[in-house]
């Protein structure tokens, strides 16, 4: 696809939008981007020196430190930024974690602690977002992953997290079409960002990575692909946003891919596993109180 940058400036200016997770990452290259198309954006994430920084860079944005676990912290932050943007047409749920996870074995810590982030958190965002877009103009945006379809070893809680979120997007789409308003979901593969650098950075991903036939978990997509999906997915209020290009054929072809990973994954799986058990890998991003 022809990228035409001029199109979605015309569309985008003027788009009152708030992210979270916008401290670094998908999140605060989003909100760079919007900034240079004329969108007034806010920012929420945890990390205040970093959130500083990407403010900066996105037209000294508004932002606020937030947890998304926290809901009326929550609240408070979706009111106070539609305030500051004078009302709000787009929220991306954008706050996720990641850590590695055996189902046998592993942390249930993680699961725990994914499922508050990537599904209570993605909640949480979208119901105090709401009110504030049932209007004709618009739209919610929650983050997934092709993780939705494709499962893979030591991503079970991932997996699991991001296909509720999926389905607490896809909920809310039906249910903001009285308003005129929309909803998306974004599936994307890895993207050369901190989290997947974080969370495939571990002895076990790497033993998983170099075992498996013909490379198939090595491949990470440049940032810009994820980032030029989204400014076009969220100009035109799209019903599902891809990146790469070709996460759009994996998507259906869910149930044909499945078997083909689990054979291709076979040959350093134990190893990765045996590893994965002792090594107790953090959270992508750290957690407040959750001691991972």
């Amino acid at each position: 696809m022809i990228y035409d940058s001029a199109r979605w400036t015309a569309t985008l200016a003027g788009r009152r939008v708030l992210i979270t997770g916008a401290a670094r990452g998908i999140g605060a290259a989003l909100a760079a981007r919007l900034h240079e198309r004329g969108a007034r954006v806010a920012l929420a994430g945890l990390e205040p020196d970093l959130l500083a920084s990407a403010a900066a860079g996105s037209g000294d944005a508004p932002w606020w430190t937030c947890d998304v676990t926290d809901r009326e912290r929550v609240r408070t932050v979706v009111d106070e930024a539609a305030a500051a943007l004078g009302g709000l047409d787009v929220v991306v749920a954008n706050a996720g974690v990641a850590a590695q996870m055996p189902v046998v074995g592993g942390d249930p810590a993680v699961l725990e602690q994914s499922l508050r982030v990537n599904v209570l958190g993605v909640h949480n965002t979208l119901s105090a977002a709401g009110p504030h877009i049932s209007h004709p103009r618009g739209y919610a945006l929650t983050i997934a992953s092709l993780a939705v379809a494709v499962h893979l070893p030591l991503l079970g809680a991932y997996s699991a997290s991001k296909a509720a979120a999926e389905a607490l997007g896809d909920t809310l789409r039906v249910e903001l079409r009285p308003w005129g308003a929309r909803a998306g979901v974004a599936y994307f593969a890895e993207l050369d960002t901190d989290m997947t650098s974080r969370g495939f950075g571990t002895e076990a991903a790497t033993t998983l990575s170099k075992g498996t036939r013909g490379g198939a978990m090595s491949h990470v997509a440049p940032l810009k692909a994820g980032i030029d999906a989204l400014e076009r997915g969220i100009a035109r209020r799209s019903r599902r946003i891809v990146a790469p290009w070709w996460v759009a054929g994996a998507m259906p072809a869910r149930a044909a891919l499945q078997p083909v990973l689990e054979r291709l994954v076979q040959p350093s799986l134990r190893r990765a596993l045996e590893i994965a058990r002792d090594e107790h890998a953090a959270l992508t991003t750290a957690q407040p109180g959750s001691g991972l």
